[in-house]
């Protein structure tokens, strides 16, 4: 699988819904695929009070579910088709599931991916 089939994947898992408060959730989603090429995906949450979590934590969950610790690849989208570079704490959690993760290429753009590994060169610990 490339990239531009994963980004499709992510772009179909978009589903914008307004939760109550002001709450938002599935307006970014997140389509990764690991070292065997299964394919997981998960929407962000958004709640006024900080409760939310990113579309990468929800993908990172349903494959830890499935027994998968490896990220091969991965890209988050924007509902408008935009690509978000996963933030600093999402790099960071990869980075914490297998030290293989150093690899794991994250899509900056449509066009381009960077590895973890140059995108988090000094890691915590």
């Amino acid at each position: 699988m490339d990239m531009s089939q994963l980004y499709d994947i992510a772009c179909r898992t978009v589903r914008p819904t307004r939760l109550r408060q002001d709450g938002y959730a599935g307006g970014v989603a997140c389509a990764l695929q690991t070292q065997d090429d299964a394919v997981f995906t998960g929407i962000c949450i958004d709640l006024p009070c900080a409760l939310g979590f990113c579309a990468e934590a929800a993908a990172i969950a349903e494959m830890l579910k499935n027994g998968r610790t490896i990220i091969k690849r991965i890209i988050t989208v924007r509902e408008d088709g935009a690509v978000l570079s996963a933030c600093g704490r999402c790099r960071e959690l990869i980075r914490q599931l297998h030290d293989d993760n150093i690899h794991t290429l994250i899509a900056v753009s449509r066009t381009e991916e960077i590895s973890l590994e140059r995108l988090l060169p000094n890691p915590w610990n």
